[in-house]
């Protein structure tokens, strides 16, 4: 069993409340939990309106599978214009 670790930092500069801040994270964990099998959680960040950190993990049977996941990851994280990624880190445990 190998198990991926992705944290991430955002900063969402069009945020004007912590409602702007949910409907962006909401959206975010919408879309990546819609095409991936990875579980998310906002671990950092909760009362800042402008900023978060979440994590990402996932498990699988390879070391292959779980580095395919962690790289359409990251794609779908550096895409989204709605939120600037400020840091993205990964381990494979």
């Amino acid at each position: 069993m190998i198990i991926g670790l992705v944290t991430v930092s955002i900063s969402i500069p069009e945020a004007r409340s912590l409602k702007d801040k949910r409907s962006v994270l909401r959206r975010l964990k919408d879309r990546i939990l819609n095409k991936m099998n990875v579980s998310v959680a906002e671990v950092g960040k909760q009362d800042l309106w402008k900023s978060a950190d979440l994590a990402f993990v996932t498990v699988a049977a390879t070391s292959k599978i779980v580095q395919k996941r962690i790289s359409d990851l990251s794609t779908i994280l550096r895409s989204d214009p709605r939120y600037i990624l400020i840091d993205l880190h990964t381990e494979m445990l």
